[in-house]
């Protein structure tokens, strides 16, 4: 599990890591901000699943990360000498508080939480029900229906979600796995980065290259190595339609 520390205090910092690489092993710290400005880019660019939060810090505080963020692709777990906002740590939707110094036996019950809670989603979030998927959402789970689903691209180890009507999500699962398990017969793998649904493609181009208009107006590059699988797919899934 994917976690970046987030405290103004280089020992508050050094040591949160220090004790979760000795007592959780199922954890990987990839990285640690001093700031809210640092902790916003480096959120971004390592896009961890979880995120150890100091509340207390000068000029921005760990509420103002929490809503800089925008779209929140992580579970936070606040980490304060404070008891006092364990009440708006709540209502911003932490998944746990923890009280500085630290207790191993409270940060390890922690993290035993949010593995479950990664588990019982991964378990639940690609189950395909009368036309529908389950995807995790912050506090829970979203229900899509599957005809909604334009296309998905793949963002390192997250997948974005183009729905009809503009919308999107953000999933922390792999193009690989929703490949694996949409049905073969509304969606194709175009690319090693796009999976698109048969019934949203608006048309075809073969020419400088292979591409396909989808009907939110995307134009998507099919690989040369797919084209001529494509090409015989779409013939035999269109007369279906």
């Amino acid at each position: 599990m994917r976690v970046v520390i987030v405290d103004d205090e280089l020992h508050g910092r050094e040591n949160l890591r220090m004790i979760l690489e000795a007592y959780c092993r199922e954890v990987l710290v990839v990285g640690l901000a001093g700031s809210v400005v640092e902790a916003l880019e480096m959120v971004k660019a390592v896009k961890p699943e979880v995120v150890f939060l100091d509340i207390n810090m000068p000029v921005l505080d760990g509420f103002d990360f929490l809503e800089g963020i925008g779209e929140r692709g992580f579970r936070v777990v606040f980490v304060s000498a404070h008891e006092e906002y364990g009440i708006r740590a709540v209502k911003a939707g932490a998944s746990d508080y923890l009280l500085k110094p630290v207790n191993i036996r409270e940060l390890k019950l922690a993290v035993k939480k949010l593995l479950d809670e990664r588990e019982r989603l991964a378990s639940a979030e690609l189950r395909q029900e009368s036309g529908k998927l389950l995807i995790p959402a912050a506090h829970g789970f979203r229900v899509l229906l599957i005809d909604d689903i334009i296309r998905l691209e793949a963002d390192g180890c997250y997948t974005r979600i183009i729905l009809q009507g503009g919308e999107s999500e953000l999933v922390s699962r792999t193009l690989k796995e929703f490949d694996e398990r949409l049905p073969g017969a509304l969606f194709f793998r175009v690319h090693k980065s796009h999976l698109i649904g048969l019934k949203h493609i608006r048309d075809y181009s073969s020419l400088s290259g292979s591409y396909v208009t989808m009907t939110d107006g995307s134009r998507v590059e099919i690989s040369r190595r797919r084209a001529p699988e494509f090409v015989q797919k779409i013939k035999s899934v269109l007369k279906s339609l």
